[in-house]
């Protein structure tokens, strides 16, 4: 069975690497802003981004197996997206910092008569920090296109004081315990 992800991430398909799996990429062209205004809670917005992105893919590749997948940061009930530039990254990781603040990834995964999703969530708290070491830190790691400005694959992990996850392979976007339990569900055999 053909295997799909739903993104063009190029972290997730680093992730999806790991499960020595054959695999190729599709661009959703899910347009996110439509649901993102929809006032959904943000584990609920998180998995239908998820969904969605599966089912545009699902559509043009009916016998394939699709991974979709979506994360978000929730802080103070305010989803944070993507800052987009260095200046953004910065004034994220301000407000971040010293609190906790709840790293959400969703996964779904569709094929020929099957459909299921997961959802992570991560509890992070971030030291406390001046704008001096947070605007070294964006310098280097560039997280403009991080949700929450981070990347704990880098760099990024000197920004906390605890992470607590049932999988911490979700941090970089794709929660690979449970993905192997969906895949395998759905068919796949892993290792």
């Amino acid at each position: 069975m053909k295997l799909i992800l739903a993104s063009t991430s190029p972290y997730r398909a680093s992730q999806l690497e790991r499960l020595g799996l054959a695999f190729e990429q599709q661009d959703p062209q899910v347009d996110e802003e439509i649901l993102k205004q929809a006032g959904l809670a943000p584990a609920d917005l998180a998995e239908q981004l998820a969904l969605e992105k599966a089912r545009a893919i699902h559509k043009r590749f009916p016998e394939a197996l699709v991974i979709g997948g979506d994360q978000l940061v929730s802080f103070e009930d305010t989803i944070l997206g993507k800052p987009g530039s260095n200046a953004r990254a910065v004034q994220q990781l301000l407000q971040l910092q010293g609190k906790t603040h709840e790293l959400i990834t969703a996964i779904a995964v569709l094929g020929p008569a099957f459909e299921e999703t997961h959802i992570n969530h991560t509890q992070l708290t971030m030291r406390q920090l001046d704008e001096t070491a947070l605007q070294r830190y964006v310098e280097f790691d560039e997280p403009w296109n991080c949700a929450g400005a981070y990347k704990l694959e880098s760099r990024g992990i000197t920004l906390f004081e605890s992470i607590q996850s049932s999988d911490h392979s979700a941090i970089t976007g794709l929660p690979l315990i449970e993905l192997t339990s969906l895949l395998t569900r759905a068919g796949l055999e892993i290792p």
